[in-house]
């Protein structure tokens, strides 16, 4: 698959050339060096002694912050404790807690099936924001870079993870091929992606709050460079999605710690 771009644009010439498209992405200003600083953090995090026990205690609770996170960037934050209390009623809310809760029971058919998986997910994040009529069926004009975007999810490519995982979450964010809850369904198929390739396989970091903690104005400013298609857009959405990515990795260590402490 060639560099995204931007709706109507021309794609990029084919890179025959080289193997694998993917792997310039590291060599555009600033990648490699996020993508290793994200990597590290989660190593990190992976090596907690917590998780060796409580795995699926924090991968619970990453899930629960999560879903908060993510439905803060869509603009309705709602406080953590509100949110145990499970008395929050908001669609977004809602939404975003069933695409976090059912993340696990899709990691094995995303890289095989990924049309399917996204279909889900939307039915999971805009079920009463949208008619049942349009649930899970993208709009025409999404097709083609749909079919390059399943290619991608598919396809084997040396790039790290955690840049698989920016493509895939930039491309459904600035496609918006459903018009309803569509960030929620990117955010949640890139942390899908970042778990199926092996980034945090147990699903215990929170890039969703390293998103929200870089602030939501950095989040629309970086996807609207990565929309662009410019060289300095697309490296500039990658960038700010490892950052996103290592501060998601010490939400997770801040989980693991609080259940160290009982």
């Amino acid at each position: 698959m060639s560099l995204p771009v931007r709706p109507g644009a021309a794609p990029a010439a084919p890179r025959s050339s080289a193997p694998d498209p993917l792997a310039p992405l590291l060599d555009l200003p600033g990648v490699r060096e996020a993508a290793d600083a994200a990597r590290t953090g989660i190593d990190r995090l992976l090596g907690h002694k917590v998780l060796r026990r409580e795995s699926a205690g924090v991968s619970t609770e990453s899930a629960l912050r999560g879903a908060r996170a993510s439905a803060a960037l869509e603009g309705v934050d709602v406080p953590l404790a509100e949110l145990r209390s499970g008395d929050v009623t908001d669609p977004v809310v809602q939404g975003s807690l069933r695409v976090s809760a059912g993340l696990g029971s899709m990691v094995e058919t995303w890289s095989r099936a990924p049309g399917q998986v996204l279909a889900r997910l939307h039915v999971l994040a805009a079920a009463d924001l949208a008619d049942a009529a349009a649930l899970g069926r993208p709009a025409g004009h999404a097709g083609a870079r749909l079919s390059g975007l399943f290619s991608l999810i598919t396809g084997t490519t040396t790039a790290p993870a955690v840049l698989v995982a920016a493509l895939v979450h930039g491309e459904l964010a600035a496609l918006a091929p459903f018009g309803t809850s569509d960030g929620v369904v990117a955010r949640g198929a890139g942390r899908l992606t970042g778990i199926a390739r092996g980034l945090d396989p147990k699903a215990v970091s929170v890039p969703e709050v390293g998103f929200a903690e870089l602030g939501r104005d950095a989040y629309g400013q970086a996807l609207a460079g990565y929309a662009s298609g410019t060289e300095a857009g697309v490296a500039g959405w990658l960038v700010h999605c490892c950052r996103a990515t290592e501060h998601g990795a010490l939400e997770g260590l801040a989980i693991c710690e609080s259940l160290l402490r009982g």
